[in-house]
């Protein structure tokens, strides 16, 4: 591995001394910090090999941090997780700057009030953290396909015990499915 390829922070495998963290970096050298101890080593004698994946972008006709936003734009989609301020577009606007009072039984007890685009917002991120799970048990390693599928009959019970808040959702498609 040469030099020019280190950075601090990077994990290392090293033949001898195992997995590693780069320290610092000379000319020549790199001091790595091992499970024994730091030690110094020249990566192209020493067998040193990055010990985390590594990507290499070559061509790329757009600045880096346009790169980096569409990418991220593009995780952010998949796993279903929304912007704040977006979550309150999918609200119907009768709801806008509404308020949630909850009463006591209890008449001595002071009332509950609760904005609703906060509400609305902590619905969405039930709906959408299940969305994550649901994901995380299909593509899951180790679970048997009757484990997933018992896995996900609780997910649509869950789902259906929240469709009680599909009165809230502006598009049909972003409420919840029994």
């Amino acid at each position: 591995m040469k030099i020019e390829a280190l950075h601090v922070g990077m994990k290392v495998r090293h033949p001898q001394y195992g997995v590693g963290t780069v320290r610092t970096i000379s000319e020549h050298t790199a001091e790595v910090r091992f499970d024994d101890g730091q030690r110094t080593v020249e990566p192209n004698v020493a067998g040193l090999e990055p010990a985390e994946p590594q990507v290499v972008v070559s061509g790329l006709s757009q600045p880096l941090a346009l790169f980096v936003q569409e990418t991220a734009e593009a995780a952010v989609r998949a796993l279903g997780l929304e912007k704040p301020e977006s979550v309150t577009d999918q609200m119907l606007v009768r709801w806008h700057s509404g308020r949630m009072v909850l009463h006591p039984a209890d008449p001595t007890l002071q009332t509950k009030e609760v904005p609703l685009e906060v509400f609305f917002h902590k619905i969405v991120m039930v709906r959408n953290n299940l969305r994550v799970l649901e994901q995380k048990i299909n593509a899951h390693e180790k679970l048997t396909d009757a484990e997933k599928v018992e896995m996900q009959q609780y997910i649509t019970r869950s789902y259906g015990s929240m469709t009680t808040f599909n009165v809230l959702f502006r598009a049909k498609e972003d409420q919840f499915n029994t």
